[in-house]
């Protein structure tokens, strides 16, 4: 009869530097929940959410719409822009680098207001050629700007991706007689992808709380109408019922990529 083997017997974390930090970090934010809570609570006001709860919603509608639209126009964009980054053409190399270089060197509200106030001085010429229609009003320009801003970012995010991938895939690949542009949509693209997710996660929710700024020309998404709730009562939970909502947004954002990053490489684990 053979002795079963005994138990083992895990030993206890120690409390180094690096684990009190973080309960402390911790407690810190959970203390400060519950002061919210507790604020909120404490100053709830029916009246107000009945009267600018719809007006909230109508504010998350267009931020979610401009990001949507900036985000999905961006990444078509974002596409060409990244294939001149790797072209072996000096001059076309250079021009995409000096697009990215710029637009990741400026800051965004910067880039809003040069196309919003600038773009008018140019009236005759947008209207010559159809534009001006987009261009007289500020969600129009709020668009083209964040167009702009995530499509340089989203193309080093799918140039970086792209780079990643080991060159033997390529080899293998031409080694086969696949097509070139089958091996990038079949073969290349699908492990880019994989190193993308995060940071093209991280770039949305970088947009989703950049967008607040477009309050600032008029544009009345959930920061334009907090901005406007708060003009108009002087009730400081009105920011804080928005800073809540952007939370929701980005934690739903976050759960959403970690569900797409355990299907997309499912594949890998065993």
């Amino acid at each position: 009869m053979t002795a079963l083997p005994a138990p083992k017997i895990e030993a206890k974390r120690p409390w180094n530097a690096a684990r009190i930090a973080g309960t402390a970090l911790m407690a810190f934010w959970i203390a400060a929940g519950i002061g919210i809570a507790t604020y909120l609570y404490s100053v709830y006001n029916p009246a107000l959410i009945a009267q600018y709860g719809p007006r909230y919603l109508s504010g998350l509608w267009i931020t979610i719409q401009l990001v949507g639209l900036s985000v999905f126009l961006g990444a078509i964009l974002s596409v060409p822009v990244a294939w001149a980054r790797m072209s072996p053409n000096k001059i076309i190399s250079g021009a995409a680098y000096v697009f990215v270089y710029f637009i990741r060197g400026t800051p965004l509200i910067a880039q809003t207001f040069l196309i919003y106030y600038g773009f008018p001085q140019f009236r005759p010429q947008l209207e010559a050629i159809g534009l001006w229609s987009v261009f007289r009003d500020a969600w129009g320009c709020a668009l083209f700007a964040f167009t702009l801003n995530t499509a340089a970012y989203q193309a080093e995010i799918l140039r970086g991706a792209i780079q990643s991938v080991p060159r033997g895939q390529w080899e293998g690949a031409a080694a086969l007689g696949i097509p070139r542009l089958l091996a990038v949509r079949k073969i290349i693209l699908p492990q880019a992808m994989i190193v993308a997710l995060r940071p093209y996660a991280n770039e949305i929710i970088l947009m989703i709380k950049g967008s607040a700024i477009v309050a600032i020309i008029t544009v009345f998404d959930l920061m334009g109408v907090t901005r406007q709730a708060f003009s108009r009562t002087f009730d400081f939970q009105t920011y804080i019922w928005a800073a809540i909502i952007y939370l929701l947004i980005v934690e739903a954002l976050r759960h959403a990529t970690d569900w797409a990053e355990r299907r997309i490489t499912r594949h890998l684990k065993r």
